[in-house]
């Protein structure tokens, strides 16, 4: 909703609509995939972890998305500088898996050594004045409970909507690279949907301004955001349990986090779009330096991958230090668009 107030508010709909109505459904394209790679990544959360998300579902915006803004925007940007990077996330992506296999093993064999904690002590001695609140991750919980163990592992799986012990490791995969290919196309839609770079609209049709193009990319994503989580609160998927309406007007637990997330979202992605309608859609997918944001949040506040193992630190840090060289290269590559 606030994605289509600010669009609206910056958007000429007097252009005609009627002439260039392929350029819209481009647009509204945009906001189909970005909806559907939104929601995706949310479950892809539960499953796989902020960090390791955020990583991959923008490594793979990057390789996919990324190489065809190259394309669309006729190589205004360096390509002996831009497809090195591209390589980079590419690298990056394949270290986010092997750190969420990783991780997998390095909790199973938590969980397998549960019962020797308790002959060490009782369950309070897995307990620390230092620790992470269950509070901090999910709702509930006044105890503080030593981030990493096996008790903090089953405190959070008992108090997290969806279930994810005993899921297969490619399951959580599975929906990040769905999300990821999602997230990887409502870039270039949204340049051909300004830009026309196929040819669409006919001969002296002015194009979509990108605040034009912003509001119905927003309408699309807006709607199909409301069709399909009301489609799940009565029809859940991974054995989540079923809501109503009244139970989601009734449950505001959260909600204003929830609201500022789609504020941030709906600004960062306007900026996003004209950054790329002036310096080119590839190198302003630098913006999916995101991740490194959501792995600060990840780990320190939320407790991701405390007590791993080495190796598990070891894949983090190559991953994230790919991830950096991968942006840097990416934003070094930017060029500028001719106008016309």
């Amino acid at each position: 909703m606030l994605w289509i107030l600010y669009s609206y508010t910056l958007a000429s709909l007097c252009e005609s609509q009627k002439e260039n109505w392929p350029s819209v459904l481009f647009a509204m394209g945009g906001g189909v995939v970005l909806s559907l790679g939104n929601l995706a990544s949310q479950y892809a959360f539960a499953f796989v972890g902020l960090s390791v998300t955020e990583v991959i579902t923008a490594s793979i915006t990057v390789v996919i998305g990324t190489s065809l803004n190259y394309f669309l925007d006729d190589k205004i940007n360096r390509a002996e500088i831009l497809f090195p990077g591209v390589g980079c996330f590419l690298i990056a992506v394949c270290l986010g898996s092997a750190v969420h296999s990783s991780n997998t093993a390095d909790n199973k064999a938590k969980l397998s050594n549960l019962s020797s904690d308790y002959k060490a002590g009782s369950l309070d001695s897995l307990k620390e004045t230092k620790g992470v609140k269950p509070m901090d991750l999910e709702a509930g919980g006044d105890d503080k409970i030593k981030a990493g163990t096996a008790v903090f592992l089953l405190d959070l799986e008992k108090r997290r909507a969806i279930k994810v012990f005993g899921k297969n490791t490619f399951i959580g995969l599975a929906i990040t690279f769905f999300a990821g290919i999602c997230f990887s196309l409502f870039s270039p839609a949204f340049n051909l949907a300004t830009n026309d770079q196929w040819h669409t609209l006919k001969e002296g049709v002015p194009h979509l301004t990108v605040y034009t193009a912003f509001f119905y990319f927003s309408v699309s994503c807006f709607v199909i955001a409301i069709i399909l989580n009301v489609i799940f609160l009565y029809h859940p998927v991974l054995n989540l349990p079923k809501s109503s309406l009244m139970a989601y007007f009734r449950d505001w637990d959260g909600r204003g986090w929830a609201l500022l997330a789609g504020l941030l979202c709906g600004f960062g992605n306007g900026l996003q779009f004209m950054g790329g309608q002036a310096a080119g859609y590839a190198a302003a997918d630098a913006v999916q330096a995101l991740p490194l944001v959501s792995t600060f949040w990840g780990i320190v506040l939320f407790g991701e991958y405390r007590k791993s193992s080495r190796r598990t630190y070891m894949l983090l840090g190559s991953m994230l230090f790919m991830f950096i060289v991968a942006v840097a290269v990416l934003m070094a590559s930017s060029g500028h668009r001719k106008t016309q």
